[in-house]
């Protein structure tokens, strides 16, 4: 069974800083392309950062680019999320995701979120 597992959401005030992280179980965690996505109220599911499967390569968003840095750790299957200069903009729910494609079909899974809120 494979589970995506999020953790670190919270409460912080504008400037301050959080660390997400996603535990990957019932999966090669090495195979796959891990991502966050996040979701505010009333608005559509957006990405966040990407870093690929073997962690050489990362993309991000532009409102996140300079603020937020994806990482992976192979040896603990988990991938995690920093985010520093946090704005009550990204306040969101937060989702991990792993994809991969192999032999032409995509194989996708999702984690049940955690929720960041940035006010004063």
């Amino acid at each position: 069974q494979v589970q995506l597992v999020e953790s670190g959401g919270d409460w912080v005030q504008p400037g301050g800083s959080l660390r997400l992280s996603c535990a990957a179980s019932g999966i090669t965690f090495s195979s796959y392309d891990m991502s966050w996505y996040r979701q505010a109220p009333g608005k559509e599911r957006e990405l966040v950062a990407t870093i690929t499967s073997t962690g050489g390569s990362t993309n991000y968003a532009d409102s996140m680019k300079g603020r937020f840095t994806i990482s992976r750790d192979m040896a603990k299957n988990t991938g995690y999320l920093q985010m520093n200069s946090l704005e009550p903009e990204d306040t969101a729910v937060y989702y991990c995701n792993a994809a991969r494609l192999r032999l032409g079909r995509k194989y996708t899974y999702w984690g049940q979120g955690t929720q960041v809120t940035v006010s004063s």
